[in-house]
């Protein structure tokens, strides 16, 4: 399958999970409901790719087992050591289960607890005999919340020792937890990382190095702002597992369709991020969600920037002046002040120093949305690079800057463009 947006085969499909570069594949899981276009008991849907464009969906990696994963395998991460893939997720149990939907639990009546299974391969897994409970349920609600604990995101230290990275909540406020192992199986609490007014639970938490720096991304869940990816600098101390985090967090992604963000390293070692885009209906193959493309993650005077991935930009080769809207193609533009672009009934345009989007004729019948988007005002510049695809438009600013990026639905053929705008295909 030859895209740059790994899509829903089929049912539901939300956060990316365990995103890998093994035995020269990348690995990309994703929390699935293959039954049908809703959320429901998650399992683990799995597809690989030799370069990040061409997909092969595989059959479920992980799906319910056990006692502690009996109601889903939630979110989680991937390692390689020794040759084998270690994955670690959540496991839910429902302690009340909605008569109605079985699928569900009613009024968050549920437990979690963290799961590790391995693979000598990373195609077979032993979903009945391999799976191990590493981190029960939590007891102690000073550390964090037995329900609300989710997500290990697994690394490996300079000491040579694995940290593990959980989500979790305390008193209604939003915090990360750590742990610490030297075999990936037993793991003991060491710290816990907050900070103020950003959300009642963190979801999906995400450490890693950079051009030398520290970076950390989560998805702070709030009644008020709504549930929104952010990231920023932080320094995190292996001794003792403290993390100071920067108060200055921007969001990962300003169409604030995209959240779960997780990421890895590609065979060249550079951090490379993927997340999962919102969606409000199903798409025409009646299955829903899909991810965005793969995003090089640098730090350059003490900004975050998300890049577009260049294995993949060099791919669009081919000048056109009428893409196929149905399949993917780039656009390159230079915006000037007040002036704007149309691809296909989605606005981008240029005030005060900022790009703004709007996609009001594009995702009809959703007026809930944020349908106008808009970046901080710009220091780098105005260029703009946009990938479109039939259900996703990607603007990325000033070589990743800031990055917009939206759901879309039933793209009109029409392009209104202007002399200094570029349009490019994939090549064959």
């Amino acid at each position: 399958m030859n895209t740059i947006h790994l899509k829903a085969p089929k049912g539901w499909i939300n956060d990316p999970n365990g995103f890998i570069y093994y035995k020269g594949k990348y690995h990309l899981f994703y929390q699935h409901f293959p039954y049908a276009s809703r959320w429901g008991r998650m399992h683990w849907g799995h597809a690989v790719s030799d370069d990040l464009i061409n997909w092969k969906h595989l059959d479920i990696a992980l799906f319910p087992t056990k006692t502690d994963d009996s109601d889903g395998c939630f979110s989680g991460s991937a390692v390689e050591d020794n040759g084998k893939m270690h994955l670690f997720y959540t496991g839910v149990h429902y302690t009340d289960i909605d008569p109605e939907n079985v699928n569900c639990s009613l009024n968050d009546s549920f437990i979690s607890a963290q799961l590790h299974i391995s693979s000598n391969d990373g195609f077979e897994f032993d979903n009945f005999n391999e799976k191990k409970t590493i981190i029960p349920p939590l007891t102690n609600r000073e550390i964090g919340d037995n329900i609300h604990t989710r997500d290990p995101k697994v690394w490996k230290g300079k000491d040579g020792n694995w940290y593990m990275i959980l989500g979790s909540t305390v008193n209604h406020v939003g915090r990360v937890l750590f742990y610490r192992s030297s075999d990936l199986l037993n793991w003991k609490y060491m710290n816990y990382a907050s900070c103020d007014n950003m959300g009642w639970m963190w979801e999906c938490p995400d450490y890693f190095e950079t051009d030398s720096r520290g970076v950390i991304i989560f998805s702070p869940m709030d009644e008020k702002k709504g549930n929104q990816s952010v990231c920023t600098l932080a320094d995190f101390r292996e001794s003792d597992c403290h993390m100071d985090i920067n108060k200055n967090l921007t969001y990962l992604d300003y169409g604030l369709d995209l959240y779960a963000p997780q990421s890895t390293t590609d065979k060249n070692g550079r951090r490379i991020v993927v997340a999962w885009l919102r969606m409000p209906e199903p798409m025409k193959n009646n299955a829903i969600g899909l991810f965005s493309m793969p995003r090089v993650c640098e730090v350059r005077n003490n900004h975050i920037y998300f890049r577009p991935y260049p294995e993949i930009s060099e791919k669009f080769t081919i000048k056109t002046d009428m893409p196929d809207m149905k399949k993917p193609f780039m656009v390159k533009a230079e915006l000037a002040e007040h002036k704007s672009i149309s691809i296909g009934g989605y606005i981008i345009r240029r005030e005060n120093g900022k790009i703004i989007t709007d996609r009001r004729a594009v995702i009809k019948g959703h007026e809930e949305l944020l349908n106008i988007c808009e970046t901080p005002e710009l220091k780098d510049g105005f260029s703009l690079e946009i990938y479109v695809d039939e259900n996703i438009i990607e603007v990325y600013v000033n070589n990743g800057e800031y990055v917009i990026t939206n759901a879309v639905y039933d793209l009109n053929d029409e392009i209104s463009t202007d002399e200094n705008t570029e349009i490019y295909v994939l090549e064959e």
